[in-house]
């Protein structure tokens, strides 16, 4: 894929998403931290409803701490693998107080040394919270990079790597969400809605849906 049409891609899919942002609800850093924990294996929306109960009462790394694990099992026992989540994010919580003063760093180093946060978690929380043009490659990322032939790769890190060569400099702040909400809504996984989408046309994806 050439430069060209990937710019006319980006151009397309911020026309048809003008304010391109995560779909978890947060007010604060440390609730997006939280937010993208719970959310591996589960979805945006199970995560919201534990959430609206959770950072009412606990949305700092103390209030948690003092809900202790038991406490914030409870809030979040409707998300898959709550147990192992809720041991995370006590100890991430220890670690911001302990190293950090309590707030979530902003240093990718610092973000994948917290419990339950690898690379895709950190460059979520420097795009969405900090506003750092990463790109965090998720299943749905994964996906339409490798389909469309936007940047295709054997490994999230590949695809990662190739999109932070080739994505056009305006638009690698927002890439991330543009590229997450197309796959979550278009380009979905079993049957993608190519007649419903706004790049088919310069889409590489030999077998099109155009039902």
């Amino acid at each position: 894929m050439n430069n060209e049409k990937r710019l006319l891609i980006f151009q397309r899919l911020a026309e048809a998403t003008p304010n391109p942002t995560t779909e978890l609800n947060f007010t604060t850093p440390f609730e997006l931290l939280v937010a993208v924990v719970l959310s591996a294996q589960a979805t945006d929306k199970g995560v919201n409803k534990a959430t609206a109960k959770l950072f009412p009462v606990a949305n700092t790394p103390q209030a948690i701490l003092d809900l202790g694990e038991d406490g914030l099992k409870e809030h979040i026992k409707t998300i898959g693998l709550f147990n192992s989540k809720a041991a995370n994010v006590i100890k991430l919580c220890k670690t911001l107080l302990e190293k950090h003063g309590g707030e979530v760093p902003r240093q990718r180093e610092a973000l994948e040394a917290l419990a339950g946060v690898g690379r895709k978690t950190a460059n979520v929380i420097l795009n969405t919270a900090f506003g750092e043009p990463t790109i965090a490659v998720d299943t749905h990322i994964f996906r339409v990079a490798n389909r469309i032939g936007l940047a295709p790769g054997k490994n999230v890190l590949e695809v990662e790597r190739k999109l932070d060569k080739t994505v056009p400099k305006q638009y690698k702040k927002d890439a991330h969400h543009l590229l997450i909400l197309h796959g979550r809504y278009i380009c979905v996984a079993r049957k993608p809605r190519c007649g419903a989408c706004c790049i088919a046309d310069v889409c590489e994806f030999k077998a099109k849906n155009l039902d």
